[in-house]
């Protein structure tokens, strides 16, 4: 039955195109209120599609914006038929700076045999792979080779504040599943297909530093008053070694090298730091001394200074002390870290090395631990199965150096491990202007999302 979809998956390539563009004409931006009214109508959308397919789609009210969460009705599946969940987003960035795109964000444009529209790649094209893939099962087969749930939130652009609450609610029904499935991430390369077994945890940090009551004349003051710009610029400044290494006392305590077989497996990978470098226009690459680039993306923790606030920053001079200054910094942790202790050993050494006459404050932003699923399931050795009819080729076995929390709430909850299985290319210009998504991988992604519920549908 599988030949027969794919054939019919193939003839109706202009179908899944108009369909796909439909769906990225709605400018479903989370984190702009002006947009609730397009969030729910991408809600909609989606629902309305899986209804097509045949499954039992409704709205789920959340404090934010809806998630939409559809199940295989009687009859559509065998009684016999493994229960998956699938999970997707439907929200995506805002598209700003909107002078950066060579089109419209929101109007679906193909060039040079890419997509580009804003959500693209990011997660609305790769979660159309499935529901098309769905369609196609239902008007061939009449019926899905799996017992179905699908999850899609309008959330997780910001950071999915009420989706623990909808896995809880709904948790009788999702227990059952045996494997969750995520696109939402990407092959290794063109023409690599990858399924990634491994992310990387996230604890994020808001520090201020405050000095006197008020900015003060640096020639006045300057020597006499510390400056809080001065004070953060320390701070920061003794986070690092000269290897590289974080400073945080007990931050690699429970790290583990990989093991020699799997370094040995990403040095295989077709990957070339110094094309890497020039891609990025750096002269040279950086991290911890004695790791490969991959590694350090993939398998070593770090801790990164994302945003600087302080002082004058007009034209001209403005011979200030700064009264405040503020940093973002982020912690990508490994499987072996868990995040409430780091956030904690982070708290207390800051506090130990913050310099005498100013005040530290320390707002935790998020804490979510990584991610490590087996590679030797069932489940995975469907998708690798899946990756070679779609794709055409055997997948990699990849770690991503990003996180998506909800692989470990779906664990942690309801004790289901997840499958993640992308579509998209490293140079899809995520959260980026000119988001994009290749024509080819597009139509690959909706053959393997199919070729993987045949192969689901036959576990034992």
């Amino acid at each position: 039955m599988l030949d027969s979809v794919l054939v019919w998956i193939e003839k109706n390539r202009s179908l899944w195109m108009h369909d796909l563009k439909e769906f990225l004409a709605i400018p479903s931006v989370s984190a702009k209120p002006e947009h609730k009214g397009d969030i729910q109508a991408a809600a909609e959308w989606a629902a309305f599609y899986l209804r097509g397919a045949g499954l039992h789609a409704t709205l789920v009210k959340t404090a934010g914006h809806p998630c939409v969460l559809a199940t295989t009705p009687e009859g559509l599946c065998r009684p016999d038929a493994p229960h998956i969940l699938f999970y997707g987003h439907y929200d995506v960035q805002p598209a700003e700076p909107l002078e950066l795109w060579n089109s419209p964000p929101f109007t679906a444009t193909i060039r040079d045999g890419k997509i580009f529209a804003r959500g693209a790649s990011d997660d609305k094209g790769q979660v159309f792979c499935h529901l098309a893939a769905l369609a196609a099962w239902k008007q061939i087969a009449y019926e899905l080779p799996v017992r179905l749930t699908v999850l899609l939130e309008g959330e997780e652009e910001i950071g999915s504040p009420n989706l623990r609450a909808v896995i809880a609610e709904n948790a009788d029904r999702l227990a059952s599943a045996s494997t969750l499935i995520i696109s939402d991430s990407a092959q290794f390369a063109r023409g690599v297909p990858a399924i990634t077994t491994g992310l990387r945890g996230l604890v994020y940090y808001q520090m201020t530093v405050t000095g006197a009551n008020t900015d003060l004349h640096s020639g006045v003051y300057g020597g006499a008053v510390a400056n809080a710009a001065n004070a953060l610029s320390t701070i920061l400044g003794q986070l690092h070694d000269n290897q590289g290494r974080v400073t945080v006392p007990g931050f690699y305590d429970h790290v583990q090298v990989p093991d020699a077989a799997l370094r040995a497996m990403w040095k295989s990978l077709p990957f070339h730091e110094a094309e890497f470098a020039e891609e990025l226009d750096v002269d040279q690459l950086y991290g911890e001394t004695g790791f490969t680039t991959l590694e350090r993306r993939w398998c070593r923790p770090t801790l990164d200074i994302n945003g600087l606030t302080s002082g004058y920053q007009g034209a001209g001079a403005k011979t200030v002390l700064p009264a405040t200054a503020l940093a973002k910094l982020s912690m990508r942790l490994v499987p072996e870290q868990d995040a409430i202790k780091i956030a904690e050993a982070f708290e207390s050494y800051i506090h130990q090395i913050t310099p005498a006459g100013v005040r530290v404050k320390l707002e935790r932003l998020s804490a979510s631990p990584a991610a490590l699923t087996p590679s030797t399931s069932p489940a995975i050795a469907a998708a690798v199965e899946a990756c070679e009819e779609g794709m055409g080729k055997k997948p990699v076995f990849v770690r991503e150096g990003g996180s998506i929390p909800v692989v470990t709430w779906f664990k942690e909850m309801l004790g289901i491990e997840s499958v993640l299985l992308g579509f998209g290319l490293p140079d899809d210009n995520l959260h980026a202007p000119n988001e994009k998504l290749d024509v080819e991988c597009f139509y690959a992604g909706i053959r393997t999302a199919a070729a993987l519920y045949d192969r689901l549908g036959k576990m034992k």
